[in-house]
């Protein structure tokens, strides 16, 4: 396959279970001001740059909000010296933007490759999924690069996702097994380094890999059921207090991690990151619950 056309597969036919693997972990433009939100994009733009830099065009695929809100984290616990720059790019041809980017960046990079990777690789395996071998073809030699500077992490990220798979397979309708495995999954790529912040640091990636995992399954439940494919919510969705009983659960999930995030002795970009732990990973879940809520008003 040519460039061109594994980029058409991936915009014509979204591999859906990677795409709702990112994406959850953003902010709420309402509740943040201009300047922080033009922090934000230059941070989401500059690792985009960073991604082009080190994996080339390709890379830029993997751009996900969930990597992002990690380099902002990781900056600001350690702090790495920045570099500022701007300019234009194919998405925003017509207005220059800014970039910041540091040591971090390329991290976050990376992991943004390698769990693009494992996805697509575990869904061509699972589904035959022509997403999830576009991904693997495309990504194949970043992820190399990657594997060598993180074998550790790679091997994790491919079991947690492969005992998923498991999972799924065998139809094990308790939330729990797939979700304590997408915590330590995402719990091990929140470890930057092995220091006295590497606890609270797994702590608020498995709060949050959690979270992700059961807001993917509330999102897809009326096409799952419908399709017959698996999600460990469709035994629960006929109960009066289904609602609340997801509700509860998520917020139980967040404040495992906020608790961590608590622990860390964070200042820069503070508005940012409470941003999004306190209000932004819950937008998605107002817009579908309020959305459902009116179906069943008017069924």
């Amino acid at each position: 396959m040519t460039p061109i056309s594994l980029i058409a597969i991936l915009r014509t036919n979204p591999c859906r279970e990677v795409s709702n693997l990112f994406g959850y972990i953003s902010v709420n433009p309402e509740m943040l001001n201009e300047q922080a939100q033009e922090r934000y994009r230059s941070y989401y733009c500059g690792l985009c740059r960073t991604l082009k830099e080190r994996h080339g065009n390709l890379g830029r695929v993997t751009l996900s909000y969930d990597m992002t809100f990690l380099l902002i984290l990781l900056s600001s616990l350690y702090e790495p010296a920045e570099r500022n720059t701007a300019g234009r790019c194919a998405a925003h041809p017509l207005k220059r933007r800014e970039h910041t980017r540091n040591t971090i960046a390329d991290y976050a990079a990376d992991m943004n490759i390698a769990l693009a990777f494992h996805k697509g690789k575990d869904d061509w395996a699972d589904d035959r999924s022509k997403a999830g071998l576009a991904r693997v073809t495309m990504l194949r030699r970043a992820y190399q690069r990657v594997e060598a500077l993180y074998p550790q992490k790679c091997a994790h990220i491919a079991r947690c996702l492969c005992e998923i798979g498991h999972v799924e397979r065998r139809d094990d309708l308790r939330v729990d097994p797939a979700a304590d495995l997408t915590a330590s999954m995402l719990g091990e790529i929140f470890v930057y380094h092995q220091d006295m912040w590497q606890t609270p640091l797994r702590k608020m990636g498995e709060g949050l890999g959690r979270f992700i995992y059961v807001m993917d399954a509330y999102e897809d439940l009326p096409e799952d059921a419908a399709r017959h494919r698996y999600n460990p919510l469709i035994p629960l969705r006929a109960r009066n207090d289904f609602e609340t009983l997801c509700r509860e659960g998520l917020m139980m999930m967040m404040s495992e991690c906020a608790q961590a995030f608590e622990v860390l002795p964070l200042e820069r970009d503070m508005d940012i990151l409470k941003n999004v732990l306190y209000g932004g990973v819950w937008r998605k879940f107002a817009l579908i619950s309020e959305k459902r809520e009116k179906e069943a008003r008017s069924a």
